[in-house]
């Protein structure tokens, strides 16, 4: 989990970084934005970089061979330790990102370098770095009073609505990586490997917490987005697999695949699905998430928001749904309209 309400953007610096393949170039900056003077853009700027990572997948920096000879993680480590060689360092990452902008679909852009302190993540207050790259830009439309008429021109910029490739270095678990989340809206021809495979070098993050949170997330989006596809289901049903399980992953200390598809879904063809889904998942992702492994309560708790089990009826009713589904019973009247059965024991 990551939050960032109390985080501050503390430095950032700009530089213009070029296709290696049509010899382009890099325009690098030699001093940092005096944030101080720009309190407004500042913030603006703050949630232009921030607002992306909401539910982001985590990943590690790694390398072949030895993790030192990741050219961003060796030079993220120095920023981290002294914070003063920041815009030098930013200076290199600039250089680093060019040597692998070769592929000529590869589009120039500014590139931001910055640093964040105080992210919340996991419960812990760290600091952070951000590389952040624009490039496409908008038109935009500005309307302004001259004396008595409007005027309008039009100018060129960003979309501070839609952040185009980034990363967020969070300074914790450094020995493994560190723990990185990555966004790219235009990384989906080959020459996205540039951003994450190529210039960051990274895998994803493979401990208990991120295995347990991702494959919390493959059961919800399994309920809810795929089994109306292949089966005829009720929301009563999906509820009832949603907290199916919730349940397992509360009432179990390791996770097993096969055991869990059994416990939750119990038929032969819903389980077929679900595996044939989970590729599909894991592919979308990005991730490789195992059969076995220990689950994290902590991650559990974090992720139980997202398995509702509110049965909304109309405007006029809201029926949580913790237990049996076999105690409701759905129907349809002779005059059309549709009703549940609720039976029970004891009112309380």
């Amino acid at each position: 989990m990551i939050q960032f309400r109390s985080t501050q953007l503390s430095k950032l610096i700009i530089h213009r970084v070029g296709n290696k393949t049509l010899d382009e170039g890099v325009t690098l900056s030699n001093k940092s934005i005096d944030l101080e003077k720009h309190e407004a853009l500042t913030a603006i700027l703050k949630n232009y970089f921030l607002s992306p990572f909401k539910t982001p997948v985590h990943y590690n920096f790694h390398h072949v061979s030895s993790l030192s000879l990741n050219e961003v993680y060796t030079t993220a480590m120095d920023m981290f330790t002294a914070k003063g060689n920041f815009n030098a360092k930013s200076r290199d990452l600039a250089n680093i990102l060019y040597e692998y902008s070769n592929h000529p679909k590869i589009k120039s852009g500014e590139v931001y370098v910055a640093y964040f302190e105080d992210c919340e993540i996991n419960d812990e207050f760290v600091d952070a770095i951000g590389i952040f790259k624009s490039e496409n830009t908008e038109t935009f439309l500005k309307v302004y009073l001259d004396e008595k008429h409007y005027e309008v021109e039009h100018t060129d910029g960003i979309n501070v609505n839609k952040l185009d490739k980034g990363c967020l270095i969070f300074n914790t678990a450094e020995k493994n990586g560190y723990n990185v989340v990555l966004v790219d809206n235009l990384g989906k021809g080959s020459e996205a490997q540039y951003w994450k495979d190529e210039f960051l070098k990274l895998k994803p993050l493979d401990d208990d917490f991120h295995q347990t949170k991702n494959y919390l997330q493959l059961a919800k989006d399994f309920v809810t987005e795929k089994l109306d596809d292949e089966f005829v289901m009720t929301k009563a049903d999906k509820i009832n697999f949603l907290n199916r399980s919730i349940e397992y992953f509360k009432e179990n200390d390791d996770f097993n695949e096969k055991d869990f598809a059994k416990t939750v879904f119990d038929d032969t063809e819903v389980i077929k699905s679900f595996r044939n889904f989970k590729t599909e998942f894991e592919n979308e992702h990005e991730l490789s998430i195992t059969g076995d492994f220990s689950i994290s309560a902590n991650a559990v708790k974090k992720q139980q928001r997202i398995f509702k089990s509110v049965l909304k009826l109309d405007k006029n009713f809201h029926i949580y749904i913790h237990g049996d589904k076999e105690l409701i019973e759905k129907g349809v009247e002779k005059d059309g309209r549709k009703y549940y059965k609720i039976y029970y024991s004891d009112e309380s």
